[in-house]
This record gives structure tokens, sequence and C-alpha cells, in this order.
């Protein structure tokens, strides 16, 4: 496969690190601008070191991330400042900037940016500015897509559609940033052959590189209370490492695999517990490549039209957001400068 290691490795001549930045971003379906509870999988505290400590301002965050980084590996070439938890483009626009040029510019090693956002978080006003900061650096954008099918997003109580996603995409494209699908594996009630339909799109919209995860349920989620009841089941291992490959097949040979599997701290995580053997679970995909004499694009086919000529359309940024990000005063719960 194509991966994220090999893809920095070219482009920055060397180990290149992310740093998880955690800037106290909400979401929309938290704070009922679409929905309210958020995402029935997430507890940001599972996956955001920083989510379980009084949060510090992004520029110690990032220092003290490069420190643990240089202390666990002796050849660094940079670090990528990574907004991580909840939606980091839902605030507005003036402090969006202001905080991604402070991660930008505080140390001399941090050579490139990435966004963790939604699809519906994206107006015009967001997209120019992060086209503005990608003249000068290397920024990504990531996607919680999840899944095409709008039944399972339903079911995670996302409050987007896949339709949002192809909006998103379709005026992200182009703009000198990287698009990232983040896709979750397992979802209940979706069938295999709905999994390899998302696989589909990731060609069609023409993302430049793709995360996947698998379902996994943490304590104190909805989802969590479900797994544990009984009511839903976390796919097996073996069968996701044939899921993993089959997509991973069915894929642009180019998109750039940024993660193959998800997990969460032991503490957290309810099921599945082979998720916590990161290692031995990519050689098994690895493995499964081997076995099978193919590799990542190679069952790919392309689309009719090309993802370059998608027409641009018009923003279909939901208005209650868009007042959010566009039509309110600064925040003063962002973790900024002090």
């Amino acid at each position: 496969m194509n991966s994220f290691g090999a893809s920095l490795r070219r482009r920055f001549g060397g180990r290149v690190q992310r740093v998880s930045v955690d800037a106290g971003f909400t979401c929309p379906n938290v704070d009922g601008a679409v929905a309210k509870g958020g995402c029935n999988f997430c507890d940001n505290r599972s996956f955001s070191p920083s989510r379980r400590v009084r949060l510090k301002q992004v520029r110690e965050q990032l220092a003290s991330g490069i420190k643990t980084v240089r202390h666990r590996y002796s050849k660094v070439r940079g670090f990528i400042a990574y907004f991580q938890p909840a939606t980091n483009t839902y605030a507005p626009v003036d402090q969006l900037q202001e905080l991604f040029e402070i991660a930008l510019n505080c140390d001399p090693e941090i050579v490139g940016l990435a966004i963790g956002t939604r699809p519906d978080c994206v107006p015009e006003s967001v997209l120019e500015m992060i086209q503005s900061l990608a003249l000068n650096h290397d920024v990504s954008v990531e996607f919680g897509m999840q899944t095409i099918h709008d039944a399972g997003l339903d079911w995670m109580n996302r409050a987007h559609n896949h339709d949002h996603m192809v909006n998103a995409i379709d005026r992200s494209r182009g703009r000198g940033f990287e698009c990232c699908a983040h896709v979750i594996l397992g979802i209940p009630g979706e069938t295999h052959a709905m999994m390899m339909q998302t696989a589909s799109e990731i060609g069609r919209l023409g993302f430049d590189a793709i995360k996947l995860h698998n379902l996994y349920a943490v304590h104190g989620t909805p989802l969590g209370e479900q797994v544990l009841a009984g009511e839903v089941q976390m796919m097996e291992r073996d069968v996701y490492v044939q899921t993993v490959v089959d997509f991973l097949e069915r894929i642009p040979p180019e998109t750039i695999v940024e993660r193959i599997s998800g997990d969460a701290p032991p503490d957290f995580l309810i099921e599945p517990k082979w998720c916590l053997e990161k290692s031995k679970l990519r050689l098994a995909i690895e493995g499964e490549f081997r076995r099978r004499g193919s590799r990542q694009g190679s069952h790919y086919v392309a689309p009719d039209v090309s993802p370059s000529t998608r027409p641009r359309p018009a923003d279909n940024t939901p208005e209650s957001i868009r007042q959010s990000i566009d039509g309110r005063g600064r925040l003063p719960v962002l973790k900024m400068e002090s």
C-alpha cells in the first residue's frame, strides 16, 4: 500500500511525525447547531490524551508533544501540527487562522498542518482561509466521511448526510491542500458490498488520502452501552483484515493510506481487544496482500468523470453552522495565546 510514512519521507526527506493539538473546539452535533449528544461512538478522551488533562495553550501543547516524540525517536526531520479532537473548523474564521498560524510558526521544525473536521463545517470562508495557508505551508484537511450510506450516518448521530461530503470535497479539490477521508469499517447494518461502495467513492471523488478505522467501543458512550448489553457486535479481526485489503484494492494506487486501524487506551476500550495489537494487525494486512498476490489499487476502476473535471458546486453548509462560523464573535474557550 502507499503508506503515509513512506509518503512523508518522499516529501520531506526523512521521518516526519504528527503532534496532536487540542484547541478546545466542540462540534455542531454536540452544541445543538444541528443535533445534541455527539457521535454515538465518541469520547474525545479515548483518542486524545489532551482531553484527559487541563488544556494548555496550543504553543505549549506542541512544545510538549515535540519533546515526547524526540524522546521516542532519535531521528525526526520535522513535525506536523495535527488539530485532532472535535471539529477544528467550527469557530470564527479569524480565530481559526490565528490558531493555525500560531501552530505553523511556533517552532521551525513544524513542517505542516493537519486539520480534522466534518464535511458540513467548511463554508467558503473557511476553505479560502485554508487555501491561503496552503500557499506557503503543507496543509491537510481530514474530513469525517465515515461512510457513504446515510443510514449509517444517522445511526452514529452525525447529523449530516453524504451529500455534505460530496459538496465539501468538490469545493475543496484543487485548492492546494490535501483532502483526506476518514472511513469507519464495521458499522452495524452495513454489508461487505456497502463498505466496498464506500471504497469506490474514494476514487470517484478524488481524495488524496484516506484513514481507515475499525469501529470500536469505549466506556461512557452510547455505543459502549450497546456493546456491553450485547446489542451491537464488533467486527472480528480476520474479517477486518479481509475487508481492509478488499477496500484498499478498490481505491486508486496513488491515494495515501494514512491509517489502517483505530484503537483506544486499554482502560477506555471495551471491544474489540484485537485492535490494541496494531503491529500484528498491520503485518496480517500486509500478509493478506502477499497471499493474494495483489496490492492497493489492483481492482480499482476509474470513474467515467475524472475528479479534476467535476464542477465546483454551490456551498451547502447548514445555515446554523454558517452562522456559528461567519456570524458570531470570537470564542473565549479556544486555547490560544495567554
